[in-house]
Formats: C-alpha cells, structure tokens, sequence
C-alpha cells in the first residue's frame, strides 16, 4: 500500500513539476526578428546602386500575466548610399556608414479590462484596418511609411488607445484614440521627388527657385487628435466591417504661395506654404471565399472637412497697389469621393498561385476627378516541394484618362524568383521595368528600371 501512495505522489510531483516548467516557459521574454538585405542598382549605364538597406528586425513579446502581455518591435538598420561632399564627413561615422535606429512598435495589451469582454492596448502601435492585399483604402489610422515607395501598404505605428469589445466569438466593435498628429514620411534615394506634384508655371514665367514652409495642426486634443471606430463581423461564410475616421490627411497640401519676380526675363521664386487637411472617412470592407476562390473588397470615403483653398500671392508684381493682389483656387472640394478595391486569389492543385487586384485611387490622389485605376497582378508557380517559387507575370497597369490612354498610362513589370534555401532563409532576384506617360506618380519612373536582390532570414 505504501507503495502505491509514494507511487502517486511521485507521478503528482513529476505533473507539477512539469506544469512550473510549462508555465516559466510560457513568461519568458520571447526575442525573435528577421535579418534583411536589400540590394538594387539601375540597369542603365554606370548602373548607379538606387537602393542599399541592411535591416535587423527584433521583436520582443512577454506574457506578463495570464491577462496582459508586452510586445515591441525595432528596426536598426544600416541604409543609404554614404553622401560625402567634404574631409570634415569622413569624421562622421553616421554620414560615412549611415544607420538608424527605429522603435515600430512598443505597447502593453491586457486582457478582459474592466470587462471580461474588454481588451485594451496602449503604446506605439500598428492598427492595421481593411481586407485587400496590400493596397487598403480604408487603413487610415497610422501614418503611411513611403520611405520605400515599391513596398506598398507600409505605415508606422502611432501611440495609441486601443480598445476591443467582443458582444460573442462573431461580432466586436474596436474604438481607437490616437493623440499626436503624424504624416506620413516622403520617398528616400532616386525616388525622392516621386510623390511631389509637377508645377506648370504660367506662360512668360521660368522658376528660379522654390521652398516651402510646413504648418503643422496645433499638439492639443482638438487639433492633433484621431479617432476611429469599427464595428466588425462574420455572418453567412463573410467577414465584414463598418469604421469611420476623423483625422487628418497624410500629405499636405498647398495652401499659399508667394510669387516674386527676380530678373527681368520672367525668372521668379516661388514660397509655398503647406498644411494638412481635416477629413472624416467612412469605411466598408469584407472578404470571403466563393468556390475555393479567395474574394475581397473595401471603399473608403473621404469627406474634407473644409475645402481646401489655395491663395497665389502676387503683390510683388505690383509694386504700387495699395492692397494685396491675390488670385484664389479651389484644389480640393468639399464634397465626397470614394476610394475602393477589390480582389481575388486562387491556389491551383499544381502549385500555381494567381492574385489580381482593381484599384481606384492610390494614397497620394484626393478629389473626385485625381482618382487613377489600377490593376495589379501577381501569378506564383512553386517547384522544389515549394522551395523555388517563379513569378513570371506580376507588377501592374495604370490608367490616368480612359479617353487617352496611349499619353496617360504607366506599366511596372517585376518578374521575381525565389529560393527557400533553408526553412528560415530566402533569397530572391527581381527586375523591375517601368514605363508610361503622363501624370501618375509610376509614368515617371521610366529612367529606373532596375535589378533587385533580397536576403531575408528569421529567427
């Protein structure tokens, strides 16, 4: 008998023994991340490097409680082609052999707040909203991230409060308040004046200089503030949702310029000043599966607040009025216009991987008649028991005017292979040809088709 009492107890230390191991396993700091190489040089002689970045990711994640967690990732990364102009550069490490150092996110969730229904999260944090691939109308919370202006659907994260309600295990309403106002981060490198809007100067007039002054809104809790809501479900095989925004816009816009004349042949400088624009954005989105065929759409529309005036100052060429002499011109109406996309993608029994997607209007374009149409597609064919993935057809075709698309349109072709070379290492080769004519942002990249490769490891 005595036997089977030490017998039970043994096997009673040994589970809790087992369990205090589990459990110090589950609250141990997880570090994990991924190392990035990003190489790409122009195919036109001298073949100049356009893009060199070196990025280690770190993510941190801990399991305080049973009810709250911490999370954290950061980028240090060695980016940039060293620009050294003088002898004085080269004692600067920072201009000799550039880095930064980028905290994406840092925040504390905890779990059944006040509510057992009631999550909260409250840091710097990426609040990704909309169901497309990528290309999201309705994900307006953080900031966009251009720095890259070919990794579509990049943000940063913002400090927020970020609050989830779950009426059951289908249905939940999200409100967010995020207190600092942040624009999005223009283009880096060869791209850097991409999103920049081309000036057509009046006839007799050549410009000899411009700059420009940023006005930024006010850090108060009227001025600087977002908030969003979003009411999200699943009923009949269908995710959906509902949200609304009342922030700011992200690029900003034009809303004095000071005009004076500097010789007698027309030459003039140019003062801009820029601010940005209150707008609400009433969002929809879903995604489902019809037939094994992935499907998915969101629209976003966006009400400014205000519209957006510009003033064109021209007293400098009248000398003698006794008044300011002006001329004014709407750029933005008051009035709604709607982004959208829709998509879908099929995975066939062979290994072929096809992903198409309809855009209308990308994130730089406002007003009803700014709206471009773009279609992506991406088609995918995996050999190697799926360690070499082929993508003969992938990149996009834009139209800018339906009525004259031979002198407004921009094609970009990136046929790309890859090679899981071990479970966590991938290596890819890209090209990336473009060309086009007219306005849109991707008609003037034509002088940089280039050669990309891509190192990925995680860990």
């Amino acid at each position: 008998m005595k036997v089977k009492y030490i017998l039970l107890l043994a096997i009673v230390s040994v589970a809790n023994f087992n369990r205090t191991l589990a459990q110090e396993e589950a609250d141990k700091l997880k570090v994990y991340g991924e190392l990035l190489s990003d190489q790409r040089f122009l195919l036109d002689t001298p073949n100049d490097w356009a893009w060199n970045e070196n990025r280690l990711t770190l993510k941190f994640e801990k399991k305080i409680t049973n009810n709250s967690k911490f999370y954290s990732e950061i980028w240090l990364r060695n980016i940039g082609i060293p620009t050294i102009n003088t002898s004085s550069d080269l004692y600067n490490k920072g201009i000799v052999d550039p880095y930064n150092l980028e905290i994406r996110e840092a925040y504390v969730q905890l779990y059944g707040f006040l509510s057992p229904n009631l999550d909260v999260k409250i840091g710097k944090q990426r609040i990704a909203w909309g169901t497309a691939d990528m290309l999201n109308p309705t994900d307006n919370l953080n900031p966009y991230d251009l720095e890259d202006v070919l990794d579509f659907g990049r943000h940063r994260g913002s400090i927020a409060i970020n609050l989830d309600y779950y009426f059951n295990s289908e249905f939940s309403f999200q409100g967010v308040y995020i207190p600092f106002y942040q624009p999005a981060n223009m283009p880096v490198g060869i791209f850097a004046t991409a999103l920049s809007p081309s000036m057509d100067m009046p006839s007799g007039m050549k410009l000899v200089e411009f700059s420009d002054q940023i006005v930024m809104p006010r850090y108060n809790l009227g001025e600087s503030s977002t908030a969003g809501m979003k009411f999200k479900g699943f009923a009949a095989g269908i995710d959906f949702s509902l949200s609304y925004v009342w922030g700011r816009d992200g690029l900003p816009m034009s809303n004095y310029n000071t005009f004076v004349p500097v010789d007698t042949v027309g030459g003039i400088t140019i003062q801009s000043d820029l601010s940005f624009y209150r707008t609400h954005i009433f969002g929809a989105d879903f995604a489902s599966s019809i037939g094994g065929v992935g499907v998915w759409g969101e629209a976003a529309a966006f009400l400014p607040e205000n519209e957006v005036i510009m003033i064109t100052d021209l007293s400098a060429f009248y000398p003698s009025s006794p008044v300011p002499v002006t001329q004014d011109s709407t750029v933005l109406k008051k009035e709604v216009y709607v982004k959208f996309v829709v998509g879908a993608d099929y995975n066939f029994a062979n290994g072929i991987y096809i992903n198409f997607q309809y855009l209308h209007g990308f994130v730089n374009e406002r007003g009803r008649d700014a709206l471009n149409d773009y279609f992506f597609i991406q088609l995918d064919k995996k050999f190697i028991d799926d360690k070499l993935k082929i993508s003969p057809l992938a990149g996009g075709f834009i139209v800018s005017d339906w009525n004259d698309i031979e002198n407004n349109f921009a094609l970009i072709y990136v046929p790309n292979v890859s090679y899981m070379a071990t479970d966590n290492a991938e290596i890819t080769l890209s090209l990336a040809i473009f060309d086009g004519k007219g306005d849109n942002i991707f008609a003037n990249f034509n002088d940089y088709n280039m050669m990309m490769f891509k190192l990925k490891y995680s860990f």
